[in-house]
Order: C-alpha cells, then structure tokens, then sequence
C-alpha cells in the first residue's frame, strides 16, 4: 500500500496537529477533502455564525487550491449542521455567492448535535484537473 498524499492549504490552522488529521487525501485525480470549519487562527470557532460559515469556504478554497482543483471541480459536498431550521438561509446565502450557477455539484446536508463548538462544516470530493 502506497503512502497517504497528504495535502495542507500553506496557512493551515492548528487544528490538523491538535486533533491529527489531514485537510485533504489526494488519490489518483481525486481530492477528498476534510471538513472545514469556520475557526479563528488560533483554532477557535469564529462566534458570527454566517462569518463561520465563510471561513469554512475560505478554509475550503484554500485547501482546494492546494490540491490543484477549485470550486468548480467540486463532485460532492457534505454539509453538517448544528441548527439547520435556522441556519439554513445564512448558509444558502454564502453557498449561493461560491456556486452561483449550474451544474451545482451532488450535496447532502445533516443536522447533528455536536462539532467540536462549531455550528456549520463542509467536505468535499473533487476531481483533480489533468494538467496540461
């Protein structure tokens, strides 16, 4: 069995060393993406929930780009959430600014009642680009 290919985004937080994960695997012209939160550098939840939710895109993006795919190479998205009745149109409204038109990728969203302090995290799947 080959080694794991590890992928981290070049400002990368603290939380991979503390709870000892990888933000992203990259498998043959996949990329499965950890999920990402919305944390403060220091590791701690940002409090504003929408701003939340856009640090963990912007924490997506940059792991992305470290994998060498983008949104738009996104294949599947699951979404967690802690207060989905009420935070579903925050959320919709970030989702919406990052894919805003089609084709939108496959994307499940679950309510659950725990994520480590945080209210909202994102994984992903994307297919790598060939490069040329």
């Amino acid at each position: 069995m080959s080694k794991r290919d590890a992928v981290f985004p070049a400002n990368r937080h603290s939380l991979y060393e503390t709870h000892g994960y990888s933000a992203a695997i990259r498998s043959g012209d996949l990329l499965f993406v950890s999920g990402q939160v919305g944390s403060r550098p220091d590791g701690t939840p940002e409090p504003d929930f929408e701003r939340q939710v856009q640090l963990a895109f912007d924490s997506l993006k940059a792991t992305l780009e470290a994998g060498g795919c983008g949104f738009d190479d996104i294949v599947d998205v699951t979404t967690f959430h802690t207060d989905p009745d009420n935070q579903f149109e925050t959320i919709m409204a970030v989702k919406s600014r990052v894919f805003s038109e089609p084709p939108y990728p496959a994307w499940t969203a679950l309510g659950v009642t725990w994520l480590s302090g945080f209210d909202f995290e994102i994984k992903v799947i994307a297919r790598i680009p060939e490069q040329a």
